[in-house]
């Protein structure tokens, strides 16, 4: 999740600045500090939003530049554990699919695209033997993140998973919500013609037993 945080330390502002903007030189020293910043705490530093406030300067012996107590907000992107995210596929192999999430990617084990037996096929692409769901380098994703490792601080390790419902392909999700408002559609119309039939055997003292069921909906009855 993206996420904007405030935070407080001494910024080094080389002797080169002293002639600039005080504001305007800790930005940039910001700026080049966050490039490509990675931290467990933070996340991934997207950048330097503002400068809020800016401290008394010191100068340490032994180091011509300048350190400012400094206030500042950043933009992060923090993956934590069970989030929702959306992505794209940027490849796929034998044992799986990465997803891009913008500044960082996942990856997603073969085991975990999808919730069926799935083939890998020369093309690149994989697909599940039973569902005959296809998943390509370029589909737009919605994940679930199981794992975040930062072990290595220049390559955090993010694992996601695609199995669960209304997780996958942009395409499934659309194929899966179409499929549930037909059904829903549907179900008043067998209702209706239950009730007729009810009312038909009713009238003409046909002997049948009807029971209460909760396999769909409490209240519906099914024949026996």
């Amino acid at each position: 999740m993206f996420y904007e945080l405030e935070v407080r330390s001494h910024i080094r502002v080389p002797p080169k600045e002293f002639a600039n903007n005080t504001q305007d030189a800790i930005l940039r020293s910001l700026n080049g500090e966050f490039e490509n910043f990675v931290s467990k705490d933070l996340g991934v530093v997207i950048g330097v939003t503002e400068v809020l406030n800016v401290g008394e300067g010191i100068i340490i012996p032994g180091d011509g530049a300048a350190y400012y107590d400094t206030t500042y907000k950043v933009v992060t992107f923090r993956p934590e554990l069970n989030e929702i995210v959306m992505g794209k596929i940027t490849e796929i192999s034998d044992f799986g699919a990465f997803m891009t999430m913008g500044p960082i990617d996942g990856m997603i084990h073969i085991s975990q695209t999808m919730d069926d037996f799935v083939s890998f096929s020369k093309t690149n692409v994989l697909t599940g033997k039973e569902s005959k769901k296809i998943l390509k380098v370029g589909e737009v994703c919605r994940a679930k993140i199981i794992a975040a490792s930062y072990k290595d601080m220049s390559n955090p390790k993010i694992g996601l998973t695609m199995r669960q419902h209304r997780l996958g392909a942009a395409k499934w999700i659309k194929d899966d919500v179409n499929k549930t408002k037909k059904v829903k559609k549907a179900e008043p119309k067998k209702w209706e013609k239950f009730v007729k039939h009810a009312e038909y055997l009713l009238k003409d003292q046909h002997v049948h037993c009807v029971r209460e069921t909760n396999s769909v909906n409490l209240g519906k009855a099914e024949y026996l």
